[in-house]
Parts: structure tokens; C-alpha cells; sequence
């Protein structure tokens, strides 16, 4: 199969029921948990954003939603026909755009071939040919069956997706064909749409369609997306799978900005409930060993009255704090964990003059350069451009791994370039992030490329959880593998780092970090992005914009 696709209910008798509901459910995989007491529920013109950190599940839920897999407890209620757009496209050496779009639009061709047979059993006069219509003729307009083929070029277009449809989809750029499968999904017009990370390889028209064919949407959406612009212009509220103190995920009303300010203060709230509980909890410890000790010392008051009274008191204190410990224990919220936060390494600067130059570089087909670049140390570039301007291009020759027709690239005899591509592959998904980090590591200092003392532990980044890096990269969630691919870029100390679409499948917090990191590094940085909270926050760049 192309994609997943169910449809659940009759569309024509489903109208603006759609509905999907998760109550309290759980999945595990391999004994280790990944989504744990997750409840939602999205109604007809209802957007929910799903948020968290890489590896909390996402993902998951989205196929758990979907009916791909089963939950291993709790319950899914769908209404409504349903189409997903996941992070991957499996096809065959045979399959095109067209047989992509035949899978979205079968259910309105279909719609309109039962029309036709109906109006012709009407016109032949056959018994129950007047109920059979008026049913076909409802199904029809209920998936406006009639402008389906049109609606399907405006989102090829929209979305800078190829648009002739005879075209194999192996021949296509991994964007293209996401596209492509986007443009299916929004022609399709389903009750229920689920779209994980849909920005991805998406330029500002591309973006622009998007959202405002998600705010059109009649139905329920529901959206996993780095795009913090994304989830602030589409989302109704948003769900965060990142464990609250109560240990369960939370449902904020807003976008993303009203997401974060009440993140941020709900952690302030459970960090003073912690330091609260535990202070009284070590209280609560002291009365209870004076208590004891006075029972264990046979201690009794002083004479004078009421001494009967106050001699049997130690008993009934020791019962009542055991009593009010025992409660509090029981109650207590967890240790808020320790976030994950991205640590920059200290990168190596490259003393005056330039480390990099680039002119008039051409690769047929892809790339025509026509201005200069030069960097030295501590430079910054933003690169900007739609769809098929060359901007991946323009960062493979400036790193070497693509050699250019005309042109000229030059980089200093001892400058380090590294390049952190679109997409993150791994020769060996068996292997470990820790051994594969340390595999490299050892390369370098081997080679002579990084001296020993140099070298920075994966641990030490914050990109991965311990648990996270000694599990096989196979297993590791595409956000979590573009971390190690992070990681990997920085090992090797670079004079000069360059970015293609580097928020791409990252949580919304790392991308905030990793901003903020390669402001301040003091290597030269370039960066091609289409994240427009990202070009925001790097609008005081210099900016190279290719055209397409």
C-alpha cells in the first residue's frame, strides 16, 4: 500500500460527524514503553497539534489513530473516512503519481461511476432506481466527486509537487514525492486527516498552501509538526506527550505560542510541589525518629498534672506521622526529569582571512550561482530559494561531496566543513548511537583529524538520553536518528557548518537551542531553511536567495 487509508463510516451519512477519540491508551514495543494513559478527543473543525520530544511517541500515536496498529490497552473511536500522510512513502518500481492519486481519488471516481449506473437504471425505469440515485447523487456531493481531478492539480501545484502524473515515482527527489503525497492527502477531502511533520521540504508557497488548506478543512485534523508557525496558525490546542506531574500528557487550548507559556509555568508549578513535598517528607523523617526515640527511651513528662495524658501521647504521635507520611508518599509527584538540552561544543575558530569561497558555480540542472560567497570565521549566510532553486545543491558543493561543472570552490588547507544533510541514513542500523558516535570519534583522533582531548562524549551534548544511546539505530525514532546525525556534525570540531533545513523532524525545543546555538558559535554557519519561525529569528543574517 501507498498510504493508509480507512474508510470507517459512509461519508455521505457522516457530514460533519467526524469524530476521533483515544481513551487512556498505551503502547508498548520491545518492553519499553512509548505512549502510556493517552486520552483526546477532536470533533468536526477541530486542529490538534501534537507536540513533544523526540522519541515520546508521536509517531506512534498517529498510527495508533489511524487503526495501523493496535493499542496494547485502552480504546480508538473513529468516524468519519480517514487518510494518513506520514514521514515515509513506501512505493514500488511501478507506481507513478498516477497510481498515488488513484489511490486518494478512488472513492470519488468510484462516487461518480455508481452516479452514472444510477442515473441510467433511472432513466430505464428499474425497481428502486429513484432511491438508488437520490444515494449515489448525495455520496457525490458530499465528496464533491466532480472537481476531485482539479482539486488535485491546484495541490500539485500548491504544494511544488511534479504534476505530470505518468511520472515513476522512483524517479523523483525524496521532497518530490512527499509532495506528491501530501497533494494526494488534500485533494482527497477526508473527514479525519493525520499528518506527521507535513512541512517538511516545503518552500513559502508550498507552507502557504498548506496552511490554509488545513484551516479550511471542515473536519478534524490532527498534526505533528516541528513548524512553529505552523502550530500556532492551524491549531486549535495543542497535545503535549511529554509527561506532566501527574505522569500523564496534557491538552493546552491555543497554538504554540500559548502552549509554551503555560509549559514554562507548569514546570515552575511542579518543581515548587516537589521541593514543598520532599521538605515536608524530610520533616515528616526527623518527628518520626524523635518520636520513636522517645518510646525506645521509655521517656516520660515532667511531673505535674495531666501526666497520665501526656505519657501516653508519644504512641499516637509516632501513629500519626507514619500515618501522614505514608499519605504523602503515596501522593507525591515524581522528580520533575531533567530535560534533554543541547550543548554546544566549544568549536574551533579559524583566525583571520576566509576559509571558504565560492563563484559562479554551476551544476546542470540544479544550481547557476551567479553571486560570490566567502566566509571566514564567525560568518553567518542564510540561504533562501523555492523548491528547485539548488539550495541543497549549493551546500553539497560548498562541503565537496558534489563537484560542480564551471564554476570555482575553494576551501583553506586546514579548514574542517561539515555538512548536515535533509535526511539522516545510517550504514548499520544495528549499531548503536554510542557505537557509532564513538567509531567516528576514534576515526578522527586515529587520522589525526581531532586531537584526543578534543573530543566531546555523546552524554555530554544532551541530544540522546542514556536509554536512547545504547539502542540500535534502527529503532530510533527519525527525529532521534537526526540527533545523532547532529551530534556526529559537531564531533567533527568544523570550521565551517553547513545546514540544510536543519529543523526538519526536530522537537520544537531543540530547534529553540540549536537556534540559539549557532548564533553564538564562532565557526562560520550556513544555513538553508524554508522554517519560517527560523528565518525569522535569523532576519539579521545576510541572506543569499536563489531563484528558481
Amino acid at each position: 500500500m501507498l498510504r493508509t487509508k480507512t474508510d470507517l463510516l459512509d461519508a455521505a451519512e457522516e457530514g460533519q460527524r467526524a469524530h476521533l477519540a483515544a481513551e487512556s491508551v498505551s503502547k508498548t514495543y520491545e518492553s519499553r514503553p512509548v505512549l502510556s494513559e493517552v486520552s483526546l478527543t477532536v470533533s468536526a473543525g477541530q486542529r490538534l497539534g501534537v507536540v513533544g520530544e523526540n522519541g515520546s511517541g508521536k509517531t506512534t500515536l498517529l498510527a495508533l489513530l489511524s487503526g495501523a496498529v493496535e493499542p496494547d490497552s485502552g480504546t480508538v473511536t473513529r468516524h468519519g473516512s480517514l487518510a494518513v500522510a506520514g514521514q515515509e512513502l513506501p512505493f514500488g518500481p511501478a507506481d507513478t503519481i498516477a497510481s498515488l492519486l488513484a489511490v486518494a481519488l478512488a472513492g470519488a471516481r468510484t462516487a461518480l461511476a455508481e452516479l452514472d449506473a444510477a442515473t441510467q437504471a433511472l432513466t430505464d425505469g428499474e425497481p428502486g432506481a429513484d432511491e438508488r440515485f437520490a444515494d449515489a447523487l448525495a455520496r457525490a456531493e458530499r465528496l464533491e466527486a466532480w472537481d476531485a481531478e482539479r482539486r488535485a492539480d491546484l495541490a500539485l501545484a500548491g504544494l511544488g509537487a511534479p504534476g505530470d502524473r505518468e511520472r515513476p515515482l522512483a524517479e523523483l527527489s525524496v521532497g518530490q514525492r512527499y509532495r506528491v503525497r501530501l497533494a494526494c492527502v488534500l485533494a482527497e477531502r477526508v473527514d479525519v486527516l493525520l499528518l506527521d511533520e507535513p512541512t517538511n521540504h516545503l518552500d513559502a508557497a508550498g507552507l502557504a498552501y498548506l496552511t490554509e488548506s488545513l484551516r479550511a478543512h471542515p473536519g478534524v485534523v490532527v498534526l505533528v509538526s516541528h513548524d512553529r508557525m505552523l502550530l500556532d496558525e492551524v491549531c486549535t490546542a495543542l497535545l503535549d506527550l511529554d509527561p506532566n506531574a501527574d505522569g500523564t500528557p496534557t491538552v493546552y487550548g491555543g497554538g504554540y505560542s500559548a502552549y509554551k507559556q503555560a509549559k514554562a509555568a507548569e514546570r515552575v508549578r511542579w518543581e515548587q510541589r516537589y521541593a514543598a513535598e520532599t521538605a515536608e517528607l524530610e520533616q515528616l523523617a526527623h518527628d518520626l525518629r524523635a518520636a520513636e526515640n522517645r518510646l525506645i527511651s521509655k521517656w516520660r513528662p515532667d511531673k505535674g498534672t495531666n501526666k497520665h495524658g501526656r505519657a501516653t501521647r508519644a504512641p499516637g504521635r509516632l501513629h500519626s506521622v507514619q500515618r501522614r507520611q505514608a499519605e504523602l508518599t503515596a501522593r507525591r509527584v515524581p522528580r520533575p526529569p531533567e530535560p534533554l538540552r543541547f550543548s554546544c561544543p566549544d568549536l574551533p575558530g579559524s583566525g583571520a582571512g576566509a576559509v571558504l569561497t565560492a563563484a559562479e558555480v554551476v551544476v546542470p540542472g540544479r544550481l547557476e550561482l551567479r553571486a560570490a560567497v566567502a566566509l571566514s570565521a564567525g560568518d553567518r549566510l542564510l540561504v533562501t530559494g523555492p523548491n528547485g532553486a539548488g539550495k541543497s545543491t549549493l551546500l553539497e558543493t560548498l562541503s565537496g561531496s558534489l563537484e560542480p561543472s564551471a564554476g570555482s570552490v575553494w576551501r583553506a588547507k586546514s579548514a574542517r566543513v561539515e555538512l548536515l544533510g535533509q535526511e539522516s541514513e545510517f550504514a548499520d542500523p544495528g549499531r548503536t548511537p554510542d557505537e557509532v558516535y564513538s567509531s567516528v570519534a576514534d576515526r578522527l583522533v586515529l587520522h589525526g583529524g581531532l586531537p584526543a582531548g578534543k573530543v566531546v562524549r555523546l552524554g555530554e551534548l544532551g541530544l540522546l538520553s542514556a536509554a536512547d544511546r545504547n539502542r540500535p539505530v534502527g529503532r530510533l525514532s527519525t527525529g532521534q536518528r537526526r540527533r545523532l546525525s547532529l551530534a556526529l556534525a559537531v564531533l567533527r570540531a568544523p570550521h565551517v557548518l553547513l545546514l540544510d533545513e536543519p529543523t526538519n523532524h526536530l522537537s520544537s525545543t531543540l530547534v529553540d537551542e540549536l537556534t540559539e546555538a549557532i548564533r553564538h558559535t564562532p565557526v562560520a554557519v550556513v544555513v538553508a531553511a524554508h522554517d519560517r519561525q527560523l528565518r525569522s529569528d535569523l532576519a539579521d543574517w545576510p541572506e543569499l536567495s536563489l531563484a528558481g
